[in-house]
């Protein structure tokens, strides 16, 4: 199922109708695995986080999100940037998905219970490469922000 995953991103590729969702997905994933990276510490409950995350949003089984998952750290590895994968959300998603989208990484962030300089700074580069403004980020961490605290 995800194998085509592989070539959607090589500078070559003619992006098929039906690859854009799976294109949104790996995109998706790569923004967690990166905010999930900017402290330079993958804590197991960033990955565990990440991993729920894309079953859920995506309805995969473990398999399946683990190798999106897998695709995902490989296309992050070979990128120097995170354009590429934030223009892919943003031909694919309205603001509230994008908003969705944030909140998820704002998830990413406090499922260790700490916010880092690097996540910090890392989500305000995400929004506005969202076309997010600031209002909207605060918007999404304080709705995040209630849920950890309940």
């Amino acid at each position: 199922m995800l194998s085509q995953i592989v070539s959607l991103f090589s500078p070559q590729a003619q992006v098929p109708g039906g690859a854009a969702e799976e294109r949104l997905r790996l995109a998706t994933c790569v923004l967690l695995l990166e905010t999930a990276g900017a402290d330079n510490e993958f804590s197991p409950e960033e990955c565990a986080h990440v991993i729920a995350t894309i079953k859920t949003r995506f309805a995969l089984d473990q398999d399946d999100a683990e190798e999106l998952l897998r695709h995902a750290e490989a296309r992050r590895a070979e990128s120097a940037d995170l354009w590429k994968f934030t223009n892919a959300i943003n031909q694919s998603c309205s603001n509230a998905e994008k908003m969705d989208i944030l909140r998820e990484v704002w998830r990413v962030i406090y499922a260790d219970g700490t916010l880092d300089g690097h996540e910090d700074y890392l989500v305000h580069k995400l929004a506005k490469l969202l076309n997010l403004n600031h209002p909207q980020l605060i918007e999404a961490k304080m709705a995040v922000l209630r849920e950890v605290r309940g």
